[in-house]
């Protein structure tokens, strides 16, 4: 009868799964190690051989039989095919680890899973007995491949005397043709292999044979499937460096910069099968447009600072080149304790692929109303502005603005007069920009401006850091920073566009502290001091997250904010700090977030408990 799998001769090609050959045994093997029962509908009963912890987690999470069960899939039908499966699965998975003499057994009541035929399942099982041996391990008597590009980044793990799984084979074949690839040989591959496994030493024989083929140009864009976009746009959009020399990384850009543009539903890539007469390959590109119109919106909420809402609708390929109308809106200090509501409406126009394929310029016009508690400020401007993608970490924004502004303090009013030209560079290397584990996020913000008719000339400067360190089991701990600095430069504050100064407190810098609660009393009303916001600014916060559950996250916070009246950090000043915990539910487009927080010290310390909840982490 044959009561197990047995790993025969392995002689395969580098990139599949190697031989294998059913054996027999009179007799059960002995020596397990990692038994464990599942109580339940069905008992599972998993044993591995020898002391092979990892092994033994290797099976549980490969086999179809654990799968089964954790989904409540608990029919005889249902296990039988489960079970007839694993033989494979396990089997696999032991070759990758250099076992190539396993003994598996599966028994359903007893009764070898590979003795039952698919017709006669059992109607229930109550018992599953998944039994392995994974015998020796295996290792390289040869790793031999070749030839190889100069550059080419082979696996460690694929030399003499190391684990012969065949995971490393397939990782030394994969490594080899993308050596070639990457050094324009685009139709490289594996020509030949010869892998044997001596039973009798315990080792692989591995010889790899490559066929690099030609030095290989880009092509022509063959494009197919858009309907409004225009083809010299599209082809635009792309950027393929035709008749540059092959680099699978531009064809990844490609791919990217599409993506980008917002325009696509669905996109494909693919390289020609054969090459033109002076080696070139062309590309084909298919794509599907996405619905032109789209709707969406955000909200925060805070006890004291009141309700914060945005909505946008936006226009993709507007004009059929891929261009991008964005209408957007935000009402802020709705109900809020301190002050009236502000509004905000902007209108954007966006144009990918200006100047450069990385290049999206933008047209952007903003009107805006802020009803502060000690002023009041009407504003309108006009931007136009080029975004560039360095790289998929790195952007560069740059613009030229012209602002207007009205401001009311203590019925005297005030006219602002700007032309701007702000700078900014973002440097992004988060996992996740919703919910980062790892990596940092760097900002950072230069804005010179010339004032007119009273206004004063300077610069603006802001400087954002985040970073982010996970530990424990599966990141369950993770420890997250911000700070941000800022300061304006060669200008008097009465003299400078309250849009531009600096305040703290509220979700977005000092939780537990009202919205802009934090401000100076540099410039004199006809009624005494006015508080608008400073010269300089530091907020500094600290987070403490687990992951409770696979949904479930809960904070700790801590937040501190400072506030100048002069430039560079200099002048009269204010201090606060706030702290707090939340909780936080993973939804599908971020982290739902909620709040809790207290002001510690510092100024504008008598509000009270402050309670948030919003989209995302709070940085």
């Amino acid at each position: 009868m044959n009561r197990y799998l047995r790993a025969g001769l392995l002689l395969s090609t580098a990139l599949g799964f190697a031989g294998m050959a059913l054996g027999q045994s009179s007799s059960p093997f002995s020596g397990w190690f990692g038994s464990r029962e599942t109580e339940g509908p069905v008992a599972l009963d998993l044993r591995v051989t020898g002391d092979e912890d990892d092994l033994e987690r290797m099976v549980r999470n490969t086999s179809q039989v654990v799968a089964a069960l954790a989904e409540g899939r608990v029919t005889g039908q249902d296990i039988l095919a489960a079970a007839r499966a694993d033989y494979a699965r396990i089997l696999g998975a032991l070759y990758d680890q250099g076992h190539y003499s396993a003994l598996i057994y599966i028994t359903l009541d007893g009764v070898e899973a590979a003795e039952i035929a698919p017709l006669d399942a059992p109607a229930t099982v109550a018992r599953v007995v998944i039994a392995v041996d994974p015998g020796p391990t295996f290792q390289f008597s040869r790793a031999a491949i070749g030839p190889l590009a100069p550059d080419s980044e082979m696996p460690r793990e694929y030399a003499v005397g190391e684990t012969a799984g065949t995971g490393t084979i397939k990782a030394a074949a994969v490594a080899a043709v993308e050596g070639w690839r990457d050094a324009s040989h685009a139709k490289a591959d594996v020509s030949g292999q010869e892998i044997v496994a001596d039973h009798n030493q315990n080792s692989v024989d591995s010889q790899i044979v490559l066929a690099p083929g030609p030095a290989v140009t880009f092509g022509k864009l063959n494009m197919t499937g858009y309907e409004r976009m225009k083809p010299r746009r599209l082809h635009k959009i792309a950027g393929l460096p035709e008749g540059e020399p092959f680099d699978p990384e531009e064809i990844e850009d490609v791919r990217k910069r599409l993506r980008r543009s917002g325009v696509f539903s669905a996109i494909t890539l693919e390289e020609a099968d054969q090459l033109g007469p002076d080696n070139s390959m062309d590309v084909n590109l298919t794509v599907v447009e996405q619905k032109q119109r789209s709707i969406g919106g955000g909200f925060e909420l805070s006890n004291n600072d009141g309700l914060t809402i945005s909505a946008y609708w936006m226009h993709r390929n507007l004009l059929g080149g891929g261009e991008r109308l964005r209408i957007e809106g935000e009402a802020t200090d709705i109900g809020s304790d301190t002050s009236d509501r502000d509004e905000e409406l902007t209108f954007r126009l966006d144009r990918p692929a200006t100047i450069t394929a990385d290049t999206t310029a933008y047209l952007e016009a903003k009107l805006g109303r802020l009803r502060e508690e000690d002023y009041d400020s009407d504003s309108a401007s006009l931007a136009l502005g080029f975004n560039h993608i360095v790289g998929d970490e790195l952007t560069v924004d740059i613009a030229m603005q012209y602002q207007v502004s009205r401001v009311n303090d203590q019925d005297e009013y005030t006219d602002f007069r700007v032309l701007a030209f702000p700078a900014e560079v973002t440097w992004d290397k988060r996992d996740e920009p919703t919910d980062a584990k790892r990596g940092f996020y760097l900002q950072g913000e230069a804005m010179p401006y010339k004032g007119f008719n009273g206004t004063d000339s300077g610069t603006r400067l802001l400087g954002e850091g985040r970073a982010y360190y996970s530990l424990g089991e599966e990141d369950r701990f993770t420890l997250a920073g911000r700070a941000r600095l800022g300061t304006i430069l060669g200008a008097e504050i009465q003299n400078t566009p309250r849009e531009y100064l600096f305040y703290s407190g509220g979700g977005g810098s000092v939780r537990g502290q009202a919205y802009q609660s934090l401000g100076v009393n540099a410039i004199m009303g006809r009624d005494g001091p006015i508080e608008t916001g400073g010269m300089s600014l530091v907020n500094a916060s600290a987070e403490l997250r687990y992951q409770l559950r696979e949904k479930i996250g809960v904070v700790a916070f801590a937040d501190y904010g400072r506030v100048w009246a002069g430039d560079a950090w200099s002048g009269s000043d204010g201090w606060q700090a706030g702290a707090g915990a939340g909780v936080r539910y993973k939804t599908p487009i971020g982290p739902l977030r909620f709040d809790i927080a207290a002001p510690v010290g510092g100024g504008a310390t008598d509000d009270g408990i402050q309670v948030y909840l919003g989209l995302g982490q709070a940085f």
